[in-house]
Formats: structure tokens, C-alpha cells, sequence
């Protein structure tokens, strides 16, 4: 049996809790560009769209009372998002300058890689990876 041809990865969705305070944390403390930002009236819910430098996107969604994640990071479904970055050190400080709480760094025993994780404003474990 054969697998699906699969591509790259192309988007990735985050329900947010507060629009206004996840759109700025993605756009200004992360720098992802805007292609499309949506008010759906009947679901009574924005959907912002953006990008990554390499082209895949993140699907911001707001919708009235979201439950918040039950437990951080080993809930069952997705565990974290990772962002590689060229200079692990200068995202870090990025972030600080930003008011986001960022990990100590460690080693990835496996790659010799080293990485740290931080969270989005609604608790969303987001790791960043140095390439």
C-alpha cells in the first residue's frame, strides 16, 4: 500500500481567545505578513490569514467563548508548533524586548540543535528550533 504524495506542510489553524491580542502577537512580536484578514458575521468570527517567509501559512480564528486547552504540552492532539530561526539568541531577546517569557535554552540530544519554547497569549506552546 502506498502513502499520499504529500507536499509541504501548508497551513496550520489557532483558535485565539482575545482577536485583537493574538493578531498583534503574531504580526508584531512574530512578524508573520497579513494575506487576508475575514469577518464571518454568521459564525460571528474573524479569520485572519498569514505567512511565513517560505509560504506556509497560520490561520488565526476568533469565536465567541473558546474552551482554553486543558493542560500544556502533553494534551493529546497537537503538541506545539515549532519556528526555525537562524540565530536562536537574537529571536530570544526579540521576544524579551516583547514581554514574552522564553524557556532557558536546551540541546536537542538527538541533533545537537538547540531550541526553547515560549507560549502564544492563550497558552499555545510554540517552540522555536535553530537551524
Amino acid at each position: 500500500m502506498t502513502g499520499i504524495a504529500l507536499g509541504s506542510l501548508h497551513h496550520v489553524a489557532i483558535i485565539c481567545g482575545d482577536y485583537a491580542r493574538s493578531k498583534r502577537f503574531y504580526t508584531e512580536v512574530l512578524g508573520l505578513r497579513v494575506i487576508a484578514e475575514t469577518w464571518r458575521a454568521a459564525r460571528d468570527s474573524w479569520k485572519l490569514d498569514l505567512t511565513l517567509p517560505d509560504g506556509t501559512q497560520l490561520e488565526l480564528f476568533s469565536f465567541p467563548a473558546p474552551p482554553p486547552r486543558p493542560t500544556r504540552p502533553e494534551a493529546r492532539g497537537l503538541r506545539h508548533l515549532a519556528f526555525a530561526v537562524a540565530d536562536l539568541d537574537t529571536a530570544v531577546r526579540a521576544l524579551e524586548n516583547h514581554g514574552v517569557a522564553v524557556e532557558p535554552i536546551r540541546l536537542d540530544e538527538l541533533t545537537g540543535r538547540r531550541f526553547t519554547f515560549f507560549a502564544d497569549p492563550d497558552g499555545l506552546p510554540l517552540e522555536l528550533y535553530e537551524t
